[in-house]
This record gives C-alpha cells, sequence and structure tokens, in this order.
C-alpha cells in the first residue's frame, strides 16, 4: 500500500491518502483536515481520484475540508459512524464555532458500525469503534498491511482528549484497551495528529495506558 501524509491547517491534522500502489489513480482519503487546499492540489497534481472519503470522527478539524473535495470531485463517497452522524450537518455538534467556520454539510453516504468493512480502491479497512474522544470515533484497521489508522483515539505519548460534549475518558481507556491494545506490537499507528508510533511502543511507554 502506497500511503502519503499531508499535514493539514491550523490543527495540523493527518490527512491520509492511501493507494494499493504507486501507480494507482483511485485512492481513499482518510480525514479531510480544516483547510484542504493542500489535499485539492496534491490530488489533481498527482493525478489521484478519491473513491471514498473516511472520517475518523466528527470535529471540525478533520471534515471542514470534506465540502471543498466534493465540489472537485462530487462522486466521492463519505463514510463516517452512525453515531458521529449528524455531527455532518450540525454545526453545533462539530464544534465548528470553535474555528469560527460554522460548518455544515450534506449527510455521509454511508453509515459505519463496529466490525464493518470499508473495500474501495483495491483496499480493505476495517472498521474499529472507539468511543471516548467522540461517541463515534473509529479506528481503521489493514490486517494484511499491519496498520492502523486512529483519528484521535490515540497518539504517540498521548490519548484523545475527553474535555469535549460526548466525551469520555473511561470509555477511551476501555476503547484502546480493548480495540488496539489486542493488535499485535508491531502494528503501525497513523494518528490523527502527529507523529507515528506502534501498538507496542504505546503499550509500554504511553502513561495514560499504564
Amino acid at each position: 500500500m502506497k500511503i502519503d501524509r499531508l499535514i493539514l491547517g491550523d490543527f495540523q491534522t493527518n490527512c491520509y491518502i492511501l493507494r494499493v500502489d504507486p501507480q494507482a489513480g483511485d485512492c481513499i482519503v482518510i480525514d479531510t483536515g480544516l483547510e484542504s487546499g493542500e489535499m485539492i492540489d496534491f490530488l489533481h497534481d498527482s493525478k489521484l481520484y478519491p473513491i471514498a472519503v473516511v472520517l475518523t470522527h466528527g470535529h471540525a478539524d478533520h471534515i471542514v475540508g470534506l465540502a471543498e473535495l466534493r465540489k472537485h470531485f462530487p462522486k466521492t463517497k463519505v463514510y463516517i459512524h452512525k453515531l458521529d452522524a449528524e455531527m455532518l450537518t450540525n454545526h453545533r455538534n462539530n464544534l465548528s464555532a470553535l474555528t469560527g467556520r460554522m460548518f455544515r454539510t450534506t449527510p455521509a453516504d454511508t453509515l459505519l458500525d463496529d466490525g464493518d468493512f470499508i473495500e474501495q480502491a483495491g483496499i480493505k479497512l476495517q472498521v474499529l469503534h472507539t468511543p471516548g474522544h467522540t461517541p463515534g470515533g473509529i479506528c481503521l484497521y489493514c490486517r494484511e498491511e499491519g496498520i492502523v489508522f486512529v483519528g484521535d483515539t490515540l497518539f504517540a505519548d498521548s490519548v484523545g482528549r475527553t474535555d469535549f460534549p460526548g466525551g469520555s475518558m473511561t470509555k477511551l481507556i476501555e476503547s484502546i484497551a480493548q480495540n488496539l491494545l489486542t493488535l499485535p506490537d508491531e502494528t503501525v499507528v497513523y494518528p490523527g495528529h502527529g507523529p507515528f508510533t506502534t501498538i507496542g511502543r504505546e503499550r509500554t511507554h504511553n502513561q495514560f495506558l499504564q
């Protein structure tokens, strides 16, 4: 799999663009960031077409760029967990007022649940429901590649915030323990912000998980 990371906007959100191989034209986008100009330019310059956008959760810094992407690629299918679905259509729920954007957009094409598989652009991702940062937060696991995209559930040496509406530290730690720490130690973790890590490193060094 070819994975490109773009760090977008003032919130430094990691946007991931996945291709089955470097020659592929179809791709999956994971999280669109707050400001999507760099992502749109990258897709056009690389001659890529986003078959699907998967949103790890519904906070503004991960979804606002979706509006611009839809203008350029109107046939792209949008996926989000069912418990965060209203965050696309309600600016209060997605916290975009905190960014001055008051963002809302049309509903997702597909609502996800725990255990679902997304199969697009030749790539297969398993949905792991990991509430705690938001009620509908998800991680996306590719067993074949030994990688997991975790949104704001888990970071290198840290975990996601739980002081926003719908957050719960108890649920977040339970989610990580049940859905992420059960993965092989060598699994590479691609978070929503900050550097890559591995499950084994976080199991050993992350003070929130001790």
